[in-house]
This record gives C-alpha cells, sequence and structure tokens, in this order.
C-alpha cells in the first residue's frame, strides 16, 4: 500500500551538516521513556532532553477536546531527531485571519539536538526548534535539561520561547546578546511553510518542568509545569485553561506500543497513543530463510590439482547443472565462462535484498558442484541485463572460513572487487525460465493532508505483466480497476494569472475519471557505455499522468563513493481516463545529478535542472538505511517558482520511508513498499515519476553496499 500526498519528502538541510558528527549515545536507563501530545519525547506537552534508541520510529496520535495531532518521529542520529506532524482543529483560526475554519489542518517539522549524555552529575541537555518549518502555529524554541535519578525517577527543567515563553514569561536573557532577541515579530503567516529565522528564539521566555516516575516497567506517571499558555486557543474559546499543571500517566501493553491519558490545565482530558518500530532489529531474528547448502571441502589433493578432465565432466554439463541449482536459490544464471583453475559468472539475483547474500549462496554451490582444481570464483552481479561489478573470491578462502568465527570479516578482506569486464569469453546458456510474467493483486492508495479531505482511500485491483525481450529490454505495464473510493468529486484545476500550469494539482481527476486504465506501460532499455558508465531509455506511458521518453547516464565505479548522472524527458500530459490520449500540455525536463554514499548508511542526493512546470531548481535528498533495508530520510526543493504562486506550503518538502518485506514476512525478497509523507500536492518542484532509475538499480553491487551487506554471506 502506498502513500501518496506528494512526490518526495522531508527536511534534510541541517541533516547532512550533523550527520558526520553526531555520534554520541545517551548512556542512561531509557525506563518509562514515552511521547507527549506533540509526538516528541518528553513528559506530557513539555519536552524533556532524552533520545530514543537510534534509529526509532514513533508514530503518535494525541486528541483532547477539539485537537488531534498525528505525528511521525524519527531519531535520525543518536542524538538528533526530527518530526513531522499534522494537526486538526476545530473552529480554529490563525491570528490575522479573520474567517474561521470549520476544521482547520496545520502541518509543522520540528528538529531536536542531544549536546550530551547524562552523568552522575551532569543531566543530558538538548536544543529543539517546533514548527520552525510550518504555519508556525505551534512555534516555539527551547533549552531543555533532563536528569534520571535511580532507574525510576527523572526530573526535566527548561526555557522556552513562543508558545513555551508565553505562560509566566520574563525578559529574554538572550538580550544581553542583542536586542533583537526581546521583541518576538508578529507571525507572518503568508503561504506557510517557509523557516521564520525572524522569530527563533526571540521574544519573552518562561520556565517549564516536570517530573517522570516509573514504578514499574510498564506504568509511567508524570506532572508537569506548563509554558504555554494557549493564548490563541483561549482568544476563540477552545480551551480553558484553569492551571499551569498537567498529570497524565503511560501504559505500556506490548512491546513497541504506548497508551497514555492526561488531565490538561485543569479543565481537558487528553489521550494519546504511539507505536514504536526498531528498524535497526528483525522481527523474525536473522530471518526464515532456507538453510544454505553447506561448503565442500576439497582434500590437499584436489586442491592442488591444475586441471579438471573435459570428457568426463563437459563444460556445457557443468554450466546446465548450475543454472538448475541456482535456480532453485532464486539467481538466473546467464553466461559462465570456465578454464581449468577459474570460473567466471554473470547471474541476476531476483531473490536476496542483499546481494552479498546471494554471492554466499553462489559460492557454496560452486563449491558443490565444480571439479576440484577450479579455485578462482569470480562473481558478476547483474540488474536489467546490465553487469554491475566482478567480485574474485578464493575457494580456499571460503573453505578456510565457512565456519570460523571471524571468518565473514576475514573473507571480506580477502576479495576483490573491480568494474565488470566485457562478455569476452563467456558463454551464454539458454534461458530456462520464462520470459513473460503476470500477476493480478489487490493495491490501495491513501492519501493524506489535503485540507479539504485529509484522508482519501482507493481500493481495487491491477494486472501486471511483463516481458523480457532480451535481458536488457522489458516491455511491462499495470492495468488498474478501482473499486472502491471514498473521494468526492475534485474541481478541475485551471491556472490563473503568474500560477504554474497545473502539473500535479488534478491528480485526484485521474481517480475520478481513471477507475478502470492503464497506469503504466513501457519499454525500458538498460545498457553500459563505457566501463562504470550505465545508461537507460525509457518509453511509453511512463506514470499515470504522463507519458513521453526518459534517457539518463550514470557514472558509478563499483568502489567509489560518488556517483553522477542526467536525465533527460520529454513529457505529455495524459487524459484523465488513464486510456491512450493525452492533453496538450508537453514539457522536456531534465536533472544534472550527483549521489553520494557517506559510508555510515546515510545517501545524499542533489538533483539540478528543470521540473514539470518549466521551473529551474535543485532538489536535496538525505536517507538513512539500515542493514535489514529500512530507509527513512527526507527532501525538499528549491526552485525559481516563487513561494506565492507554489501555493500553501511555499515549496515542496516531506519525508519518505521504504519498508522491505522481508522485514515483515521474514522470507528472502527484493520487494519493498515505498510511502512518502508531504504536505501537500502542488506544481512547483514536480518531477517526472519513472521506474528504474540507474542509481538505485546499479549500487546494490558496488562496494559500499556490499560492504553493508557482507555480514549475510554466509546466511
Amino acid at each position: 500500500m502506498t502513500i501518496r500526498a506528494m512526490r518526495r519528502g522531508g527536511a534534510a538541510s541541517l541533516l547532512a551538516l550533523l550527520a558526520a558528527g553526531a555520534v554520541s549515545a545517551q548512556t542512561v536507563s531509557d525506563r518509562g521513556l514515552s511521547y507527549t501530545l506533540y509526538g516528541t519525547p518528553g513528559l506530557i506537552e513539555t519536552p524533556s532532553a532524552l533520545s530514543a534508541k537510534d534509529g526509532q520510529i514513533a508514530a503518535t496520535v494525541g486528541a483532547f477536546d477539539g485537537q488531534t495531532r498525528t505525528t511521525f518521529t524519527f531519531q535520525l542520529l543518536p542524538n538528533l531527531s526530527g518530526s513531522f506532524r499534522y494537526t486538526r482543529i476545530e473552529d480554529y483560526t490563525l491570528p490575522g485571519q479573520s474567517v474561521r475554519d470549520e476544521t482547520y489542518f496545520d502541518r509543522s517539522f520540528d528538529l531536536r539536538y542531544r549536546f550530551n549524555d547524562e552523568t552522575a552529575t551532569m543531566p543530558a541537555v538538548a536544543i529543539g526548534l517546533q514548527d520552525f518549518l510550518g504555519t508556525g502555529a505551534y512555534g516555539a524554541e527551547y533549552l531543555v535539561a533532563t536528569k534520571t535519578f535511580g532507574d525510576a525517577l527523572r526530573v526535566s527543567a527548561g526555557l522556552g520561547w513562543g508558545r513555551l515563553g508565553s505562560h509566566g514569561g520574563f525578559d529574554n536573557p538572550l538580550g544581553v546578546l542583542s536586542s533583537d532577541f526581546d521583541t518576538r515579530p508578529g507571525l507572518d503567516f503568508g503561504e506557510g511553510g517557509t523557516f521564520a529565522l525572524d522569530q527563533l528564539f526571540r521574544g519573552d521566555a518562561a520556565l517549564f518542568g516536570g517530573v517522570e516516575y516509573a514504578p514499574s516497567e510498564t506504568l509511567t506517571l508524570k506532572v508537569e509545569y506548563s509554558s504555554d499558555a494557549y493564548d490563541r486557543e483561549s482568544e476563540l474559546g477552545l480551551i480553558e485553561r484553569d492551571s499551569p499543571l498537567n498529570f497524565g500517566a503511560v501504559y505500556r501493553p506490548l512491546p513497541g506500543v504506548q497508551l497514555g491519558a492526561s488531565w490538561l490545565y485543569g479543565s481537558e482530558l487528553a489521550l494519546t497513543g504511539t507505536f514504536l518500530i526498531d528498524p535497526t532489529e528483525r522481527p523474525y531474528g536473522p530471518g526464515l530463510d532456507p538453510a544454505p547448502v553447506p561448503v565442500r571441502i576439497r582434500d590437499a589433493d584436489a586442491r592442488a590439482a591444475q586441471s579438471w578432465d573435459r570428457t568426463a565432466i563437459p563444460e556445457a554439463t557443468i554450466g546446465a547443472a548450475l543454472q538448475q541449482a541456482l535456480a532453485a536459490e532464486g539467481v538466473e544464471l546467464s553466461s559462465i565462462q570456465l578454464s581449468d583453475r577459474a570460473v567466471r559468472l554473470r547471474y541476476t539475483n531476483t531473490r536476496y535484498r542483499s546481494e552479498a547474500q546471494a554471492m554466499g549462496r553462489i559460492a557454496r554451490m560452486l563449491s558443490l558442484g565444480l571439479p576440484a582444481s577450479i579455485e578462482q570464483f569470480t562473481l558478476e552481479p547483474m540488474q536489467r541485463g546490465v553487469p554491475l561489478s566482478a567480485v574474485t573470491l578464493s575457494r580456499s578462502d571460503i573453505e578456510n572460513f565457512a565456519d570460523v568465527a571471524g571468518g565473514t570479516a576475514a573473507l571480506a578482506q580477502r576479495r576483490v572487487l573491480d568494474d565488470a569486464g566485457s562478455a569476452a569469453g563467456l558463454a551464454e546458456l539458454p534461458r530456462i525460465d520464462d520470459r513473460f510474467s503476470w500477476g493480478i493483486a489487490p493495491y490501495g492508495r491513501i492519501t493524506v493532508f489535503d485540507s479539504d479531505a485529509p484522508f482519501q482511500l482507493e481500493l481495487g485491483a491491477q494486472l501486471t505483466a511483463s516481458y523480457e525481450i532480451t535481458d536488457s529490454l522489458v516491455a511491462s505495464g499495470t492495468f488498474r480497476q478501482q473499486l472502491y473510493t471514498n473521494r468526492e468529486d475534485p474541481e478541475l484545476v485551471v491556472a490563473e494569472e503568474g500560477e504554474p500550469h497545473p502539473v500535479r494539482r488534478n491528480a485526484a481527476l485521474y481517480a475520478k475519471e481513471g477507475t478502470t486504465g492503464i497506469r503504466d506501460l513501457t519499454l525500458a532499455h538498460y545498457g553500459r557505455l563505457a566501463p562504470d558508465v550505465y545508461t537507460r531509455a525509457t518509453l511509453g506511458y511512463l506514470e499515470e499522468m504522463y507519458g513521453g521518453a526518459s534517457t539518463e547516464v550514470l557514472w558509478k565505479p563499483a568502489d567509489s563513493r560518488l556517483g553522477l548522472g542526467a536525465e533527460v524527458n520529454y513529457a505529455k500530459q495524459r487524459d484523465f481516463d488513464l486510456g491512450l490520449g493525452f492533453q496538450d500540455y508537453d514539457v522536456v525536463t531534465g536533472h544534472a545529478s550527483a549521489y553520494y554514499d557517506f559510508d555510515n548508511r546515510f545517501y545524499g542526493q542533489v538533483d539540478v535542472g528543470r521540473y514539470l512546470a518549466g521551473d529551474w531548481g535543485a532538489t536535496f535528498i538525505l536517507d538513512r538505511e539500515f542493514e535489514n533495508g529500512w530507509s527513512v530520510g527526507g527532501y525538499f526543493t528549491l526552485t525559481d517558482l516563487p513561494f506565492e504562486a507554489f501555493g500553501e506550503g511555499s515549496f515542496d518538502k516531506g519525508i519518505r520511508v521504504s519498508i522491505p518485506l522481508d522485514y515483515v514476512v521474514g522470507q528472502p525478497t527484493r520487494r519493498e513498499a515505498s510511502s512518502t509523507l508531504a504536505s501537500l500536492q502542488r506544481d512547483g518542484g514536480a518531477r517526472l515519476r519513472v521506474d528504474g532509475r540507474l542509481y538505485e538499480v546499479v549500487r546494490d553491487g558496488h562496494l559500499n553496499d556490499l560492504d553493508d551487506g557482507w555480514g549475510r554471506f554466509w546466511k
């Protein structure tokens, strides 16, 4: 199931600056650590200085009279976290706006950075920005310290600005640095979504704090003093704030589940639910993969043999036997080269997310099925018919390290990685798998964060089919039949003067009119222009909204962290009924891209070029990936389209998550489910959606990804 509110997501600008240096990890017990109504680690409404476990994802829903806050929080680094929040408020309007909304929807982003670990004498200290990239309706900044006493008691105290400086406020202590800090400018909402630097740490400050007590592993009791006066909500009569004290309790009925209840400000009952996911762990441990075959150990005489008897064991027989054996492991063997002392294979791994795991399975099979004189294994993984790299292993090393402690690391040190060579000398094997594949499956699509319809659901069935004309030339398509939707009838969006063409804003019309139609229908070719240089060309109905042609070239050496690419597309907007027709809007788009692997499972990407609405700009992406395949990251796009013309949100930004299906089912598979959480679907910074872009195709077989997955070589 795919969640789509916009194409991409994330506020990644600060993450790249902190990724390299943020390595500390709190050392105190996290017993009793729970989440606030804002979906961040803390007390009830106020934050603490604690961090969640590195990599943890928390989804929190908090509600009290007239307000519902839904927050996605990710512990990006041991001491840096980010949050995306979507809030529903009844009968609310922002300051300066005269017409009250029956239901107001607000979107906001938070960042929090913890400076230090707690010690026996020193508390942990953190700084935070709340709603720093949104409307500012919940805008606040804070410094907070937290100290743990024993294993059950925790005390937090902080200094807040903005909303957290609105009750019991006093002159800003930062005023000694500059008088600019003395006054907080009025909130200039505009289109929202911008970084209001003139607001940060300005105006009155106030103290907040509280105590948490965890009498058991499953229960935490809390009391806090809140410095949020709820001025706007009180003015509108949405809340009665009779006391600054809040009281609450959190119960953990199951691992990863937190349920809370609180009494707020002497007048309001609040309920919270938090669901925690740890992408660093596997629910099935090492997985439910079938056990690999054992390595066959040769005797000393066999190791010393310099040749093998081709009369007794013909090369064709070896190739056919290996092809059959590897097919059972989900590996399609395409070609083979045999000599007296070496073997070279080209193959496609269709089952294992980790190319290193596929290599381990292949190495075991080769130890069983090859003549004893063959000492050197050269494995050349392919995807889309394109060889990615060449990994050479010694058969003796495989025999020596298969069942010894530290054998995985020792084998990694002795392997040789190089670019895949030419096909010269390789003997093509006849394919034994079916070139045609198809399937029928249900599909679901959820659209969230639209201010008029915040939750839209579409359900149906889809037929997918593909035919491999050659290993590198594939025809494929998806046909969908919608069966249910709760979407209301959307109106056609027509660009007004000064607005961009509605390249994405009419997306709902494709769901309304395209109840039966073609999602995509393409012919794609992959190739190599030269060593380290890959190509892709895709033609047809590229996505739901656009057809045309897309071409791409990528330079990515197998042992390099850097990749450079370029893409040029001609796109023409499709008819709303998802048939074969087109509208009269077409555009040429293109980007130059740089990709970098930071060697700590952070992947950065910068795309500079022209977007679907004809605007020029750049997209900045930062993703964190985990050993088990999870990926969480974010992006933002800035173009020459003015914020006013872009509309609500000002510019494109959000969060994206990818979940490997083997994490869920325990069985090996290369499939994954991806979601993008972002504010709105707008036209500025919109990019063509093309399946199979080169970087994601080729990087699996390159050095850093092989290193990241090498721990699964013997699995």
